[in-house]
């Protein structure tokens, strides 16, 4: 009776911490945009925001173009803080991307394809919105979108700067881009190496150096590598070095002085309390699912007859898909990877019902669950992952919310998404599961992942460059799953709200493609 006292307790106390961190979050991200007037527009079918400081002078318009299965809510960091600045920043949504509703068209391996397009595309929002401001004109890209603000720069008349975050980009020259800018994360070893190799076309004789500014700004010939320590290819986004450095060196480039009132935006570390709190809260909310089953369910597999079921689907699906057609839907690398997740599922299913086979001790001779019990708890958890992570995510960090066009992606994931799922809540539960089963077999599927890239590299290198985002998704709902099989002793409630978490994900975030 006392225990059961205690543990009321703390969960009161987890939710009052929960909550009054989701507030305080909510609040500051809400505080980064305030002095700020902030229109959206369309520019000729393309989705843009306008973000400027209220009663300013019109300053230099920056352009601000987002990476591969970005959108422009996750360059607002660069936004705010150059608004701030007193700059005019655009941000936008590519073709294919966020919320615009045309379709990524041309190949994306040759320069004449897609690359030619997303410059066109870029170059008349530049050319549109360069009246907002007082006429002069810069740029910043991210990633994908490095390599296409340095094209637009060198061939755009009157682009004073370019700011190229991440950048990996064969057109730059000893002559062009104006004033160039490349801001690296510090754990970006390859991307580092290529900022000093563009930096080093003009410092030559000189061996380049990080942090270092070579050219004059004032002749358009500047150089400089900034390196923002300790974050990687999403953190570099966020990091307030990067901040800092893009406003100074526009700042130097149109010859303006700092104002007084300039602010950073801080928001990094907001959507990482914000997300905390969410995922807090949902230990004691799942206090509130309904049981299940009374027997806890699942395979119960020890290591020693766990291993098996481990690692085959992970060797084995990469070679699958090697002569399997996964080219299959008009979303560029999503197809393959909800291939994987169901040949992954598929398998696993396999061994499970071999490793049954082999041991009549194995045989579930629990009762049945509760039908009606299992489809509310997993409707209770996707509402609450869609209401606590979906939206915030949506407002404060990318586009996360489907359009029309994107919802049947949606429905084709999750037949990708579900059996790997529901596959393996069941192998890495039950009574007598293996200590760490369900992060040995995360870590599996991600290794399998890294085969497959290695396999084919020039199709697949782009789930390189989420695998960060996927760990992440791994962790927040690998606990939120754990909680409801603790509560309902059934790993298909989670097994179904992870199935539609990550189907949403892949859904609403990798780019459409013209059919």
């Amino acid at each position: 009776m006392r225990s059961s006292h205690w543990q009321k307790t703390f969960r009161t106390v987890v939710v009052a911490l929960a909550l009054g961190a989701i507030t305080a979050a909510l609040w500051h991200l809400r505080a980064e945009t305030d002095g700020l007037a902030i229109e959206a527009v369309s520019i000729d079918g393309t989705p843009a925001t306008i973000f400027r400081a209220e009663a300013a002078p019109a300053g230099p318009v920056v352009v601000i173009a987002h990476g591969f299965a970005g959108s422009q809510q996750l360059m607002l960091p660069f936004a705010t803080t150059l608004a701030h600045a007193g700059y005019v920043a655009v941000t936008f949504d590519f073709p294919g991307h966020g919320r615009n509703p045309a379709p990524l068209t041309g190949s994306i391996t040759r320069e004449d394809g897609a690359t030619r397009n997303l410059v066109a595309v870029t170059a008349r929002v530049a050319e549109r919105v360069r009246t907002v401001g007082d006429g002069r004109l810069a740029v910043l890209g991210h990633s994908m979108a490095s390599d296409i603000v340095v094209r637009v720069a060198q061939a755009l008349p009157g682009v004073a700067a370019t700011v190229a975050v991440s950048m990996f980009s064969p057109a730059v020259t000893r002559e062009s881009p104006r004033d160039l800018l490349v801001i690296v994360g510090g754990w970006e070893v390859a991307l580092r190496r290529e900022a000093l190799r563009a930096v080093g076309l003009v410092s030559a004789p000189e061996a380049p150096c990080e942090n270092v500014t070579y050219g004059d700004p004032a002749g358009g010939t500047a150089r400089r590598a900034a390196v923002s320590e300790g974050v990687e290819h999403i953190g570099v986004l966020y990091a307030r070095a990067s901040l800092v450095e893009a406003v100074a060196w526009l700042d130097g480039a149109f010859g303006r002085s700092p104002p007084a009132q300039g602010r950073i935006d801080r928001r990094g570390p907001w959507i990482l309390v914000l997300l905390a709190g969410v995922v807090a809260l949902a230990w004691p909310a799942s206090h509130l699912l309904p049981v299940v089953s009374r027997f806890p369910r699942g395979a119960g597999l020890g290591w020693q007859r766990l291993w098996p079921a481990l690692v085959v689907p992970a060797l084995a699906t990469p070679l699958v898909l090697r002569v399997l057609p996964t080219h299959v839907l008009p979303v560029l690398v999503a197809d393959y990877l909800a291939a994987h997740f169901a040949v992954y599922g598929l398998l696993t299913a396999g061994c499970l019902r071999w490793l049954r086979h082999r041991s009549a001790s194995a045989r579930d001779t629990a009762p049945p669950a509760a039908v009606a019990a299992l489809a509310a708890g997993a409707l209770a958890v996707t509402l609450y992952g869609f209401v606590g992570l979906v939206l915030p995510i949506d407002a404060y960090v990318t586009a996360f919310v489907p359009g029309p066009n994107r919802v049947i992606l949606v429905l084709a994931m999750l037949v990708g998404t579900g059996p790997f799922f529901l596959a393996d809540e069941w192998l890495t539960r039950g009574a007598g599961a293996g200590r760490g089963a369900y992060a040995a077999s995360k870590l599996a599927f991600l290794l399998s992942l890294g085969l497959a890239v290695g396999l084919d590299f020039g199709r697949l290198f782009f789930l390189v460059i989420i695998v960060p985002v996927i760990v992440l998704f791994f962790l927040v709902y690998g606990a939120i799953g754990t909680w409801a099989y603790g509560r309902t002793g059934h790993p298909w409630v989670a097994g179904i709200a992870n199935a539609i978490a990550f189907a949403w994900a892949i859904g609403v975030t990798f780019p459409l493609l013209a059919g």
